[in-house]
């Protein structure tokens, strides 16, 4: 067995997506330098990818802080200097390579994915670790709960003995993703939590290729204080943290925060052959998360209560809900927007990126169970729309694409009490069916299928307006006459199904042994009348 062994930055381990929808496994040099000629990266499963683009990120932030685009020596010191540097990048259309190249193979050696002093993103002194096999470190077991898919992607052997690509893939996820943790061997530090990814609702912008996406998320602070500040990823340290979950002051540079050692993490390699076997992990570094602006790609929800100093905390995705549905709190004006999103409507607003500009948002979500010791599920999902409509230019838009995303909310409510007084017309007495009355689960499926009958039509009304040109009330109106239709013919479908014992009736007894005791005849026919008159309420005009 070599003492040294798999360089990142020669070997092909990243995962990623050609024109021809194939996909390629190229080095990390490769990634970059020819970023421009791959559509995507494509990992395992999706929170893969994300962790992947933060380790790139994190190279391109620590190059072009120091250098130009023609490699020059030249610190950024003032927000224009950044912004600058970015529009010079985007000019080109693709990394350049000499300062790319001159800064990797400056820290060629700390990229060895197994070495005795320096192994990539590794501690090699780690002892006291909790040790697993290499079924826990392949994450895409761990993507549905550990439940066998139906497709399998990977036989059994394969998930015991990783290849070094994969172990390198898979090391990178579980920095940001790994679940929260048991005790370690020694000592009595409590469990360390889910990873700091795994924490947050990540947010990235899409570009046509994997090079615009890169350069879309590189979201330089404004701030002369963090501009100035060195960038420091994890691979230029001197020496790795080895305590066990210490809490440290977030980083101001962003190399640091996206190359955070949230796991002391060594790979177990075989000795029998070429590949990892397991790995022995222990909690790494991990901050507060209040107020933790420094993180770029995530939502945020306010959590101060009204009279005191207004505070954020980074805000999960919930799964299986589409990210239209999500736009009221990106939009909100009195919130915080994720940073990528800043930064992208800045350069917009600076004439960098012009005023017809699409942006593609992606969001990455994960599900933890109950204790964070397993995954149960992963969500991703993206939008599509004119930048244009997040500026300063689409203010009057934000409110009527709230209101219509609540409107939306409004009318699956509506579905769902339809659905339950079908049920009740049919024959289901919710005095005697236990669970009955929590109609958020009897309606879960009618509201679903609303949503899924109004989800592409949503986002194809969000992609053609045209903020320049389109007017608000218009449009808005265009799209309710729509929605409503949508909600109506679902509504008769679901009155067809109910059949005929629906039509006739049935009288339902409610507050039971109460002085209010009463019976309510509920019919097919009335519970669409009440539906339909509601519909009303919320869509009161269908025509512009």
């Amino acid at each position: 067995m070599k003492e040294i062994e798999f360089n990142l930055l020669t070997e092909p381990w990243v995962r990623v997506r050609r024109p021809d929808n194939t996909v390629q496994e190229v080095s990390l040099t490769d990634a970059l330098l020819h970023a421009q000629d791959y559509v995507d990266l494509a990992g395992e499963i999706p929170t893969q990818d994300a962790a992947m683009l933060r380790l790139l990120l994190a190279v391109l932030f620590t190059v072009f802080s120091r250098v130009n685009a023609k490699g020059k020596p030249q610190p950024l010191a003032q927000s224009d200097d950044a912004l600058e540097r970015w529009s010079e990048l985007w000019q080109l259309g693709h990394f350049p390579a000499e300062p790319v190249r001159d800064y990797l193979e400056q820290w060629k050696d700390r990229f060895w994915l197994f070495h005795p002093t320096h192994p990539f993103w590794q501690v090699p002194t780690l002892s006291n670790g909790i040790e697993f096999d290499g079924k826990k470190l392949n994450g895409e077991r761990a993507e549905s709960g550990n439940k066998t898919p139906l497709f399998q992607n990977i036989s059994k052997a394969e998930c015991a003995v990783l290849t070094y690509a994969q172990a390198a893939r898979w090391l990178i996820y579980q920095n940001g993703y790994d679940e929260r943790g048991g005790r370690p061997k020694a000592g009595n530090k409590p469990r360390h939590g889910v990873g700091w990814l795994g924490q947050i609702g990540f947010v990235a912008v899409k570009g046509k290729n994997l090079y615009e996406t890169l350069l879309r998320n590189m979201a330089f602070s404004t701030e002369q204080d963090a501009l100035r500040e060195k960038q420091l990823p994890c691979w230029e340290r001197e020496h790795a943290r080895t305590e066990q979950s210490v809490e440290i002051v977030m980083p101001k540079n962003q190399a640091e925060l996206l190359t955070l050692q949230s796991r002391r993490i060594l790979l177990i390699r075989s000795e029998e052959m070429p590949g990892v076997v397991g790995y022995e992990v222990l909690g790494g570094d991990y901050w507060d998360s209040e107020n933790a602006f420094g993180e770029q790609m995530t939502l945020w929800r306010r959590t101060s209560k009204e009279n005191e100093k207004v505070t954020y905390e980074p805000q999960q995705h919930e799964m299986g809900k589409q990210l239209w549905r999500e736009l009221p709190a990106m939009l909100d004006p009195e919130g915080r927007k994720p940073g990528v999103l800043i930064w992208n409507q800045k350069l917009q607003s600076l004439r960098i990126l012009s005023k017809k500009e699409q942006i593609v948002i992606s969001v990455v979500g994960i599900r933890y169970d109950d204790q964070g010791a397993s995954v149960k599920d992963v969500y991703t999902d993206q939008l599509e729309m004119q930048l244009a409509t997040l500026n300063n230019l689409g203010r009057k838009w934000t409110v009527r694409i709230s209101r219509e995303v609540q409107r939306c909310e409004e009318t699956a409510k509506n579905i769902g009490t339809l659905c339950v007084e079908l049920k009740l017309a049919g024959g289901l007495d919710y005095n005697k069916v236990k669970g009955f009355k929590d109609k958020q689960k009897v309606t879960e499926d009618a509201r679903a299928q609303f949503y899924f009958a109004v989800d592409q039509p949503f986002r194809q009304w969000l992609q053609a307006i045209d903020p320049e040109q389109d007017d608000p009330d218009e449009a808005a109106l265009r799209w309710q006459a729509q929605a409503r239709n949508i909600a109506e013919k679902l509504g008769k479908q679901m009155v067809m199904e109910a059949g005929n014992a629906a039509l006739k009736g049935h009288r339902i007894v409610v507050d039971k042994d109460k002085k209010t005791e009463r019976a309510i005849l509920y019919t097919s026919p009335k519970a669409y009348n009440c539906f339909r008159a509601k519909l009303w309420e919320i869509y009161p005009k269908t025509e512009p």
